[in-house]
C-alpha cells in the first residue's frame, strides 16, 4: 500500500492519509499505532493534551520501521504559549514520544483571548530552526489569526489543521490556504458521528455506485479535494477500511453533491469555535 504524498510550501513531503490518536486512550494507543502501522500507515497525528504521546513513541520504537519512512506530529497545547514555554513543551513531547525531532508542530488553538499566539508562532519559528521540528503550522486558526501571523513573521505556516468535513467546510479558511500554499488538514473527517452523515443520499449513493462504504466515498471526497486526514479508530478492520480509498474516484457530479452539502452559515460545526477555546 502506497500512500500519496503532497508537498508542503516549505519542500517537506507529508502523506495525505495519516492515522489520528485523539480520544485513543493512553493504554490502548501502543497497540492501535502498532496495527496502524502494520496495515500501512506512516502518518501519525498526535497531541500533548492527548495524553497518549508515550503510547505513540512505543509503538514507533518497536515497529521496526525506519524513521525517515515515518511522518510524526505533535502540538503545542494552550497553556505553553507565553515565555520560553514553547521549547520546554517540544521537549517534553520528545521525551514522551522518544524521538529527537517531529515531522510536524503545530499551535493547537490561537486562544485569541490570551492573544499569545502570535509569540507561540514566533517560538516555533525559533524550534524549526533549532532543529526539533522539520515543519511548523498551526490548528484551529480562522483567517485574522493566518493573517496577523504571516503579517507580523512573514512566516507562512505549512498546514493549518481545521474542523472540515462535508457540513463544515470552512471555505473562507480553505480558500486563504489555497492562496497561500498552505495545506489543509482536516480533523474530524467524518463529522465525528455527531449528524446522519452516512445517511444523505448524496454519500449514499455514490458508496452504492463504488461498491464502498459511506466513509470510504467521504475520505475519498476529503483526498480528491487536496485535504490531509488522519481518521481515527480503535478497530483494525476499520484500520483496514479507511486506507482502502485509493483505487476509485468519484465523479465531478458525485464531489459537487458533496460539496453542496454545506448550508455555508457555520450551523454545521459540531466542534468549539476557535475563538471560544482559550
Amino acid at each position: 500500500m502506497t500512500i500519496p504524498t503532497v508537498q508542503l510550501n516549505d519542500g517537506y513531503d507529508i502523506p495525505q492519509l495519516g492515522y489520528g490518536v485523539f480520544r485513543v486512550p493512553a493504554g490502548d494507543t501502543e497497540r492501535a499505532v502498532s496495527e496502524a502501522l502494520e496495515v500501512g500507515y506512516r502518518h501519525i497525528d498526535t497531541a500533548a493534551i492527548y495524553g497518549n504521546e508515550e503510547g505513540v513513541g512505543a509503538a514507533i520504537a518497536n515497529s521496526g520501521i525506519p524513521r525517515r519512512e515515518l511522518f510524526v506530529t505533535t502540538k503545542l497545547w494552550n497553556d505553553r504559549h507565553d515565555g520560553n514555554d514553547p521549547h520546554d513543551a517540544i521537549r517534553e513531547s520528545l521525551d514522551r514520544l522518544g524521538l529527537e525531532r517531529v515531522d510536524l508542530y503545530l499551535i493547537h488553538w490561537p486562544t485569541p483571548a490570551k492573544d499569545n499566539y502570535l509569540h507561540a508562532w514566533e517560538q516555533l519559528i525559533e524550534l524549526r530552526a533549532a532543529g526539533l521540528t522539520r515543519s511548523i503550522g498551526v490548528s484551529n486558526f480562522l483567517v485574522p489569526h493566518l493573517e496577523r501571523i504571516v503579517a507580523a513573521t512573514g512566516v507562512v505556516p505549512a498546514v493549518d489543521q481545521i474542523e472540515l468535513h462535508p457540513a463544515h467546510q470552512q471555505r473562507d479558511v480553505t480558500d486563504w490556504a489555497a492562496a497561500q500554499d498552505v495545506r489543509i488538514e482536516a480533523w474530524g473527517p467524518l463529522g465525528q458521528g455527531k449528524y446522519d452523515l452516512f445517511g444523505i443520499p448524496a454519500v449514499r449513493e455514490a458508496a452504492s455506485a463504488h461498491q464502498k462504504s459511506p466513509a470510504q466515498v467521504v475520505l475519498r471526497w476529503h483526498l480528491q479535494k487536496g485535504n490531509i486526514v488522519f481518521p481515527k479508530s480503535v478497530r483494525r478492520e476499520r484500520l483496514e477500511e479507511n486506507i482502502d480509498v485509493f483505487d476509485f474516484e468519484l465523479s465531478d457530479a458525485e464531489l459537487r453533491a458533496i460539496d453542496a452539502l454545506d448550508p455555508g452559515d457555520g450551523t454545521g460545526r459540531v466542534s468549539s469555535h476557535p475563538d471560544e477555546v482559550n
